[in-house]
């Protein structure tokens, strides 16, 4: 499976005979190293550049230039013209030039996050140089950009080597603080449960964090490579399996599927994360007790995902920072149907697979059901202990396997196969949410209500709180069932 053409790998092929030896394609192997390489550069730039001991325009170069030669090493000749009409281009290009159906570690993952990046970076300008400040949300606010970006700086925040792999997009404000050495100052309201005018804060090192997050990485890639190959999502539309294997058996087998699929995801971002944080990149203030917080560009929370009791606390916890894309350019900006454009940006923004689009169709039904049914059931359930607990563990089997059930097309990209799928499942969860949708009366919502808990949303994640919560990308519709559209 190792075997790769050239052609189908642009980036340098000096670690070829790693690629045949471990049996993974070459661009993977590209990708992995050069992200080990920036983990051990993130620690020496943090150690050495540090905002104390160098000025903001030789950390913006040397970020810039160690960037730049990262891409060349896993991409080779593709440039880095990022809107989103060329990204859609090269999207198409992947598809149906190189690899058609298969993961590859290519050129358009960097493309995705610059695109975040670039559109993000266009509103916080518009809204700090054409807007007044009354016009603007409180989260608006604080990400307006009150000057025009020199080119040094629009590179080295697009193209640095902490994210130019993998990400995650952040807003322009937080990598400024982060390259000026203002970050800490920011976010550091509450240390020993002091405030900072009364004690004296030493710089928090992120080494226990980046240690932590190391060790997820290695769980993460020993699961995915055990179990990957031995419970493939594919085998849940073979006919035979179909027809041999009992309905509860499927459904099972369909959790223990996706369980096995999703460490490629935290491998990836949790790395990605670990990067930044080795940098100084990421501190979120303090918790309540003293201890730092790393987790400002955090992508995801394995824990809330893997026990989720709701569709719309998994989806909140993964992807944090896309969410926070989509909500920021689109949904707080759309004022017509928020719920179905950000769908469609999600959609275009990830690429052209139908499967993409049968998932994010799916993904409305799931989130107005959802919400439906937890309006209607759940205060029945929160009357004793016992009770609640019963409908933690309800909830959690039925998100698990709602979840799994949306996004088998986003796995298995084609439409023939995906509508396969839904076919041998006699696309019962569809009519199921179709039904609570119909059936299920749905408490509307106060505007202003409605409008403060969007607001609190973005909000949340700063430096009070102990934990990230902010939207995903799919979330961001959920947020729409629940805010807009009610």
């Amino acid at each position: 499976m190792a075997t790769q053409t050239l052609s189908s790998c642009t980036g340098s092929t000096m670690l070829q005979p790693i690629s045949d030896i471990i049996n993974l394609p070459l661009d993977q192997v590209n990708f992995v190293v050069s992200q080990l390489f920036a983990l051990l550069t993130a620690v020496w730039f943090r150690l050495y550049l540090h905002p104390s001991k160098t000025s903001p325009f030789i950390r913006h170069v040397v970020a810039t230039l160690l960037g730049f030669y990262l891409a060349l090493f896993c991409f080779g000749w593709y440039c880095f013209v990022t809107a989103l009409g060329y990204l859609s281009f090269c999207q198409i290009t992947r598809v149906y030039v190189f690899d058609y159906g298969m993961y590859s570690a290519d050129f358009t993952g960097p493309m995705m996050v610059i695109t975040q990046k670039i559109t993000s970076l266009a509103f916080e300008i518009h809204d700090g140089l054409a807007k007044r400040e009354d016009q603007l949300k409180p989260s608006q606010k604080y990400l307006a950009v009150r000057r025009m970006p020199s080119l040094l700086e629009y590179l080295s925040y697009n193209c640095n080597f902490m994210s130019i792999l993998a990400g995650p997009a952040c807003s322009y404000n937080d990598y400024m603080a982060f390259i000026e050495g203002s970050g800490y100052h920011c976010h550091g309201e509450l240390a020993n449960g002091k405030e900072n005018g009364k004690v004296k804060l030493s710089e928090p090192s992120p080494k226990n964090d980046v240690l932590s997050k190391l060790v997820t990485c290695g769980i993460s890639l020993g699961v995915y490579l055990a179990l990957c190959k031995v419970m493939p999502v594919e085998r849940s539309v073979e006919p035979s399996f179909v027809a041999s294997t009992p309905f509860y058996q499927q459904v099972l087998y369909l959790y223990l599927a996706m369980l096995a699929l999703r460490p490629k995801y935290y491998f990836v971002w949790t790395l990605a994360d670990a990067i930044n944080n080795a940098a100084g990149f990421g501190f979120n203030g303090y918790r309540k007790d003293g201890s730092s917080r790393w987790d400002r560009v955090s992508n995801l929370n394995i824990l809330e995902i893997e026990f989720a009791t709701s569709f719309k606390m998994f989806i909140d916890n993964w992807n944090i920072q896309t969410a926070l894309w989509l909500k920021r350019v689109c949904y707080e900006r759309c004022p017509l149907n928020p719920t179905a454009a950000t769908f469609l940006l999600s959609a275009i923004w990830h690429g052209v697979y139908p499967g993409y689009y049968l998932t994010f169709l799916s993904g409305i039904a799931m989130t107005m059901a959802a919400r439906a049914l937890r309006h209607n059931v759940r205060p029945h359930f929160q009357t004793s202990d016992l009770r609640r607990r019963v409908y933690d563990v309800i909830t959690w089997a039925g998100t698990q396997v709602a979840i799994s059930y949306t996004v088998v097309p986003f796995v298995l990209l084609a439409v023939g196969p995906s509508l396969q799928f839904y076919s041998s499942w006699s696309y019962c969860i569809h009519l199921l949410c179709l039904v609570l949708v119909l059936v299920l009366p749905v408490r509307a919502r106060r505007p202003r209500d409605a409008q403060q808990q969007g607001q609190q949303a973005v909000l949340e994640g700063g430096a009070d709180g102990d934990k990230v919560h902010q939207s995903n990308p799919h979330a961001a519709t959920d947020n729409n069932c629940n805010k807009k559209d009610t």
